[in-house]
């Protein structure tokens, strides 16, 4: 079975997803929306899943809108949270995994969704993070994820702006800072999966069309490669066939260019590498 590669792309963002986790995602997320539904529907039941605008619990929509806040994701919610009780559940540790994104990328898995260049006369505003810096503090695990690596601008040596830390900032490390969440476990990119086993991104995983230079020469903070590097894990058919019922409208699509909407691969796999 072929798939696409935004539809690989969402499998290995759901894979990063343990049963049971209660898991959230931020407003205008289309790919970790659908990841999470996916989760949900294939290897993850049980997990409890918060939809990012609406704060509903468990619901099941009849698909992915083209808008994070839209009335149809809260259908058959177990229940909706208030916006004070998920910043509640979150500092008391009870999320345990929130998807984040970012305009910028730095090795240490800080992301910049404030502006793009010297702080005091940016180049770009960007839209902002929301609570996302108090929830990032605080989640068990982070899941960053970007499709804008190729561009060479997203990955970088440091971020202009932290707007969400990851393990470390000129400042100091979580520890040091006194946050008790566990900060950026996972790195998915339209070119490969990385981890973070110390504390700084380590590329695990390649897509089987992109070779290690293409990466090299796309990410601007050193490039730690794992002795085991291996390909990544096709998306299993089941998987496969939750990305295309959840997410009908192929509203995922939206956060690709072109380029990497055009990849292809004729051969759907089977397995989880996560």
């Amino acid at each position: 079975m072929s798939c696409t590669l935004d539809e690989w792309f969402v499998v290995l963002l759901a894979r990063t997803i343990r049963p049971g986790e209660t898991v959230f995602h931020g407003f205008g997320s289309p790919c970790a929306q659908v990841a999470m539904h996916v989760a949900r529907r294939t290897h993850a039941p049980q997990m409890t899943l918060v939809e990012g605008a609406m704060y509903a619990v468990n619901p099941d929509p009849p698909f992915i809108p083209p808008t994070s806040n839209d009335a149809s994701l809260s259908r058959g919610a177990a229940y909706s949270m208030r916006f004070e009780e998920f910043f509640d559940a979150a500092v008391r540790g009870d999320v345990d995994r929130m998807f984040l994104s970012g305009g910028q990328i730095d090795g240490s898995g800080n992301t910049n969704v404030t502006a793009i260049g010297p702080p005091g006369r940016p180049k770009v505003k960007l839209g902002g993070g929301g609570g996302g810096c108090n929830l990032a503090a605080t989640v068990g695990h982070l899941t960053l994820w970007t499709t804008r690596h190729r561009s060479g601008r997203t990955l970088v040596g440091a971020c202009d702006f932290i707007t969400d830390m990851g393990h470390r900032t000129p400042a100091g490390s979580r520890a040091e800072l006194g946050y008790t969440g566990g900060g950026p476990q996972w790195l998915v990119t339209e070119l490969g999966v990385f981890g973070f086993p110390a504390g700084r991104a380590r590329l695990l995983q390649v897509f089987p069309d992109v070779s290690d230079a293409e990466i090299r020469a796309a990410t601007g903070f050193p490039l730690d490669i794992d002795g085991d590097l291996r390909t990544v894990t096709p998306p299993a058919a089941a998987e496969l066939a939750a990305v295309r019922a959840v997410d009908p409208l192929g509203v995922r699509r939206s956060e690709f260019s072109a380029r990497e909407l055009s990849r292809v691969f004729p051969d759907g796999g089977q397995g989880c590498a996560c």
